[in-house]
């Protein structure tokens, strides 16, 4: 059998399977809907996987596909782990019962030291107690990558639809959203490392590398096939 249709195959097998077990996932927490406030943050994050594999499949079998229909493949991927990585820090927020909103923060753990590193030490304090205006100063940290994300994919396709994406271009949006996913992952890494016991029962550890398992073998799986030139022809 040709391997290319038998890529595809088993593509569609697992894009089948992701859906069926997501779908199943999701109905599961809708029928036992005890906890709204942690279950929407994981509702959001279990999405993650089936936008991940459709996604990924119809960039798989789109044998037109220009570059900017891939950028904008990359790019909603992309705003949606952005979404992801700021709905995760909520979630470990729920799971400690802090409210940034209603200004809830529980009072054994008021106090907490956060040590930054080098080069958050540049504009932050060494050492810093925990309290709310930490708490929403973390939260933001995440947030801003839901925002600069989707501002840089538009800018990114729009310049690229005009012709005008040089490779300074292409440099400049990569810095400024490698240092924007760098600072909303810092934010995750610092609270875990402050709260890695009260969290431990949780296992959020091992949640966050299923979440980075599924961004990189979806990364690896479209880079594969888009940089193979035969690869529409085999079909």
């Amino acid at each position: 059998m040709n391997p290319a249709r038998v890529t595809f195959m088993a593509a569609t097998v697992c894009v089948m399977l992701t859906t069926h077990f997501s779908t199943q996932l999701l109905s599961e927490h809708f029928l036992s809907w005890k906890k709204p406030k942690e279950q929407k943050a994981i509702i959001i994050i279990i999405l993650m996987a089936p936008i991940y594999a459709i996604d990924s499949y119809v960039g798989l079998i789109d044998f037109q596909g220009s570059k900017a229909f891939f950028m904008f493949l990359e790019s909603v991927k992309e705003c949606y782990e952005a979404l992801v990585i700021a709905k995760f820090l909520a979630l470990l927020y729920s799971y400690l019962n802090i409210s940034i909103s209603k200004n809830i923060v529980p009072d054994e753990i008021k106090g907490r030291e956060i040590h930054h590193s080098f080069p958050m030490t540049l504009f932050q304090p060494r050492t810093a107690r925990l309290n709310h205006h930490t708490l929403k100063l973390l939260k933001d940290w995440t947030w801003q990558f839901v925002v600069i994300r989707p501002v840089c994919s538009i800018l990114m396709i729009a310049l690229q639809l005009l012709g005008l994406y040089s490779n300074w271009i292409s440099w400049t949006f990569t810095i400024i959203l490698n240092i924007s996913v760098s600072l909303a992952l810092y934010s995750l890494v610092i609270f875990y490392h402050v709260f890695a016991k009260e969290l431990a029962p949780h296992k959020p550890l091992s949640k966050f590398l299923c979440i980075k398992g599924i961004v990189f073998f979806c990364f690896w799986q479209v880079c594969n096939f888009k940089c193979s030139n035969s690869f529409r022809y085999w079909l």
